[in-house]
């Protein structure tokens, strides 16, 4: 038997063509989530050092200064210091759920950010139920921060385990009828589609104007799903110790904080797209519609401009949040769920009801 040996070469040449083909793929496929990844984690830090120098000009004090310059170093330097920490674990704990703990609560909001279009054409996964994949994907938080507080074999921890899942139930339920009546007026759950519904009518096309009602529901239900002041309860360290996490350190310390930085971007974020028009400019095109109509010019162009809008927004919202905890004292637990159960629920049914309603009429 004659073996053709150009035969061979031609078959080999081909598998490792196709071979490379299968790696570039991947390696594209992977390009969107590391940038995504990059982007989320340079805006936590940013976050981070916003918080500090907004709370020091609150309440008159000095901020971060050294590390960098105005220290914008300093929320890196303080992430390098617990990653070479000790992890240290409870002799008679749980190390399976002690440890499982802070990865879950950090990657069911790294999750979300997979359904936020930063700009046009600049979404991670566009699918058609995105915005309650958010809800769905965020509720598995507080399963971890009970598993950490279970597995700590604390019960301060514990306690701030319970509290948490506590209220999470409580403003989950609220937040998500003011993200269904949203859902009603733009006929999607697609987070892109609710961007381009608001787009029509620019400014005055805003869900905001229409759901009013509903844009303050979701104010306050997002800052208890971030435990932000005045809703910290989980972890006020007057009365738990530092709750859920009084038991950890090192980098699994840190995956909490973490995890609260990227809740409140993620919230804002949300609030950008469903009530503050996302990635459009909003601007009256009549005086710049030859300047600011990126839709007729180059993707990069309109992707970097829808970037750097869906921030500007999300920024002014980091920034309320941020004002409103070091303004508002904190509530006591009671306090907490009546105002989710006895009053947000009931309103925020009603804003469905009368949404529901009016699109009803209007058919």
């Amino acid at each position: 038997m004659i073996i053709d040996t150009t035969e061979i070469q031609a078959i080999n040449s081909f598998s490792r063509l196709e071979s490379l083909k299968e790696v570039y793929g991947i390696i594209w496929m992977l390009v969107p989530i590391f940038i995504l990844v990059l982007g989320i984690t340079l805006g936590v830090l940013v976050i981070v050092w916003l918080e500090r120098e907004i709370s020091a000009g609150i309440q008159q004090r000095i901020g971060p200064e050294y590390a960098g310059p105005l220290g914008i170093l300093q929320a890196l330097a303080d992430g390098t210091k617990l990653l070479f920490k000790e992890n240290l674990l409870p002799s008679r704990g749980d190390t399976r759920l002690f440890s499982i703990g802070p990865s879950i609560a950090v990657i069911s909001i790294l999750l979300s950010y997979s359904v936020i279009p930063f700009s046009y054409r600049f979404i991670l996964a566009d699918l058609s139920i995105g915005v309650f994949l958010w809800i769905a994907v965020s509720s598995l938080a507080p399963v971890g921060l009970l598993m950490s507080g279970y597995g700590s074999n604390n019960k301060y921890s514990f306690l701030g385990g319970l509290r948490a899942a506590a209220q999470s139930i409580s403003y989950e339920i609220p937040l998500t009828l003011c993200v269904l009546s949203i859902s009603l007026l733009s006929n999607s759950l697609s987070t892109v589609d609710i961007v381009e519904a608001q787009s029509k009518y620019g400014f005055w096309g805003w869900n905001l104007w229409r759901q009013p009602i509903g844009f303050i529901v979701f104010i306050i239900s997002s800052l208890a799903e971030c435990e932000r002041l005045p809703f910290d309860l989980p972890e006020a360290e007057e009365e738990l110790v530092a709750g859920y996490q009084t038991e950890y350190s090192g980098i699994k310390f840190g995956l909490f904080y973490v995890a609260s930085y990227l809740n409140l971007l993620v919230s804002s974020l949300f609030v950008t797209v469903l009530y503050l028009g996302g990635c459009n400019l909003s601007i009256p095109y009549l005086f710049v519609s030859d300047l600011f109509d990126i839709n007729k010019r180059s993707k990069v162009f309109g992707t970097i401009v829808g970037i750097f809008i869906t921030l500007a927004k999300t920024y002014l919202f980091l920034f309320i949040s941020i004002a409103t905890r070091w303004t508002l004292p904190r509530l006591r637990m009671d306090q907490l769920l009546n105002l989710g159960w006895k009053f947000l629920l009931p309103i925020s049914l009603g804003n469905l009801l009368l949404t529901t309603s009016s699109q009803l009429l209007s058919l």
